[in-house]
């Protein structure tokens, strides 16, 4: 599951812990603050909702990446439309039980928001691939330069330029970002290629989306659903034609209940960001919630290194380090922006 912002919707690799993505909430947290409550229940104190959207988002990243490189299987796309049909009916779920709500599916609606599917597609097509090549420590690193991209593009199509902290937030995260790459002995052109298209493709999605949000009116959940409605009508036949649905219908060793269940937990976790962004904006404030998404970078890193053994010199975690401080600074500069306003 994947979000509509780092957090909202199947497949949330990070853009799970996207920083422009957490800012647009913060923004929108500020702006409601005075209007009534969704029907989402946001009733966690604070310590419980941040390990809750921390454990969330570290869940997510780390089981796309079993997924992606731990089966034998190159089932990119597949993987995508599983954990996409899991969206759609935990989204169908929450709406009967009276939890979210969104307007049931429109065709007039669906075409209008067809042009954001097909990036949000290449958005979780190439984070797979990002995350099939890559190790999670440089693909946590790698994301930060999609902050950058969206930068140039708010500055490009919206002449919104950036203020002199967030310049300097870039310039580090960029210096940590092609120093751990450069240290990185595992790393590959291949690699490199996929994590920069995934940044190209998660700014895409979040610059059109600030364009699409104006002329189609869809709450959040409402993204949600039609995110992933179309996402499984589009990628499945895809499935279909490239080889993927056949190759895992013939593979018998992956018919079991614990592959079942390893991508339904993944689909799972990623629509339960939703809740947990929510409820940490709602216990704490804009300002943590920022801090926690940022700090949430070192653990997963960490973690995904021993779980997936991964090599790393102790200089490429040094400049791993550095990358992420630039990181830190970045959602500095966002919350002085917010509190500027």
């Amino acid at each position: 599951m994947v979000s509509t912002t780092s957090k909202h919707g199947a497949l949330d690799v990070e853009s799970q812990n996207h920083d422009e993505e957490r800012a647009n909430l913060i923004s929108n947290s500020q702006q409601a603050s005075n209007k009534p409550s969704p029907k989402v229940p946001l009733s966690l104190g604070p310590l419980s909702s941040c390990l809750l959207y921390s454990g969330c988002s570290m869940s997510m990243v780390l089981a796309n990446k079993s997924l992606a490189s731990s089966h034998n299987t190159n089932f990119n796309i597949l993987l995508v439309v599983f954990q996409a049909v899991v969206a759609v009916l935990l989204c169908s779920g929450a709406k009967a039980a009276g939890k979210i709500d969104y307007p049931e599916f429109q065709k007039p609606i669906a075409m209008q928001w067809l042009p954001v599917n097909l990036i949000f597609c290449g958005m979780l097509y190439t984070s797979m691939q990002a995350l099939t090549h890559n190790n999670v420590p440089m693909v946590t690193v790698f994301k930060n330069i999609a902050n950058i991209f969206i930068a140039a593009g708010d500055y490009v199509f919206f002449n919104k330029p950036s203020d002199g902290l967030t310049k300097l937030a870039f310039g580090v995260m960029l210096t940590g970002a092609i120093a751990a790459s450069y240290k990185d002995m595992h790393i590959t052109f291949v690699g490199i290629f996929w994590m920069f298209a995934n940044c190209l493709f998660t700014a895409g999605y979040v610059l059109y989306m600030k364009f699409a949000t104006q002329t189609v009116k869809l709450s959040k959940f409402g993204m949600v659903y039609y995110n992933n409605v179309l996402a499984t009508a589009i990628l499945l036949p895809v499935t279909l034609f490239n080889g993927e649905m056949s190759e895992f219908l013939s593979r018998v060793d992956l018919h079991t209940f614990p592959y079942f269940v390893e991508n339904f937990f993944a689909g799972f976790v990623g629509f339960f960001l939703n809740f947990a962004s929510l409820s940490c904006v709602a216990a704490t404030g804009p300002t943590t919630y920022a801090i926690v998404g940022t700090v949430n970078k070192i653990p997963t890193s960490i973690i995904g290194s021993f779980v997936f053994d991964a090599e790393i010199s102790p200089e490429t975690w040094f400049f791993i380090a550095v990358s992420m401080t630039g990181g830190f600074i970045y959602s500095w500069a966002k919350i002085k922006q917010q509190q500027g306003k």
